[in-house]
């Protein structure tokens, strides 16, 4: 339960792109370092499970309506770790850095508002907690450990999102 009001309160403050002229690129970053942050000190296996399907909704039994912008992007992460089947942590690195780079993408670009938006969060928060653990991981076996998790993670999303 804390973890929910943790999570909605990060929600309330940082948000996605709205309606006001932000600096969508510190907001996405400073997003991404609270979410993190949020969990620092927490065992690295937690980035091993996927928790959150235990907190996701769906809209009355139905699949969420996500904006385009937000499907593009959450296409571009499947393709990126559905491309390379990395070996070595230095390629772990690498994946990490591409996963990074369109999470940014993903969340500076979100216009998602209400229900939908707050769902989208309780499946992208452990998102980006598992892509930094995977750029700071220093063993290829937590690495293709947290790789799973991440394409779990990602591979889900369909099942709650349209």
């Amino acid at each position: 339960m804390k973890h929910v009001i943790l999570t909605l309160s990060l929600l309330a403050f940082v948000g996605c792109k709205d309606s006001k002229s932000q600096d969508t690129k510190t907001e996405s970053v400073e997003h991404s370092a609270a979410i993190h942050n949020d969990h620092e000190g927490h065992d690295a296996s937690g980035v091993y499970a996927n928790a959150w399907v235990n907190e996701i909704q769906k809209d009355n039994g139905e699949k969420w309506q996500a904006d385009d912008t937000t499907n593009e992007g959450v296409k571009n992460l499947e393709n990126i770790i559905n491309s390379v089947t990395p070996s070595t942590l230095e390629e772990f690195h690498k994946l990490a850095e591409q996963l990074n780079e369109q999470k940014n993408f993903l969340v500076k670009n979100c216009t998602m508002k209400g229900a939908s938006h707050d769902n989208l969060h309780v499946w992208l928060h452990p998102l980006i907690e598992k892509i930094n653990a995977l750029l700071k991981t220093e063993t290829v076996e937590d690495a293709a450990k947290i790789t799973n998790s991440i394409e779990e993670n990602i591979n889900a999303y369909s099942d709650y999102f349209k």
